[in-house]
């Protein structure tokens, strides 16, 4: 799994996961239950990983969509 988003903005988060349902693109969100630990104010940002195979693709698809400047660097 390699990370391609990261992001503690929910209108944000919720867009990728959409963009990416519609490429059939799967991943996963970490970091959600975080907020337990931070009290819930949205400090800590959610991770978006997908499947190394599909990272190239899904970066290209988020950063058509305005969301280059949100996606973790390459590593």
């Amino acid at each position: 799994m390699e990370e391609i988003l990261r992001t503690n903005d929910p209108a944000t988060l919720s867009f990728a996961e959409a963009l990416l349902k519609e490429a059939s693109i799967g991943y996963a969100v970490l970091d959600t239950n975080m907020s337990v630990l931070e009290g819930s104010l949205g400090i800590l940002p959610r991770r978006v990983v997908v499947q190394q195979d599909r990272a190239a693709q899904a970066r290209a698809i988020l950063s058509d969509a305005g969301l280059g400047g949100e996606l973790a660097p390459v590593r």
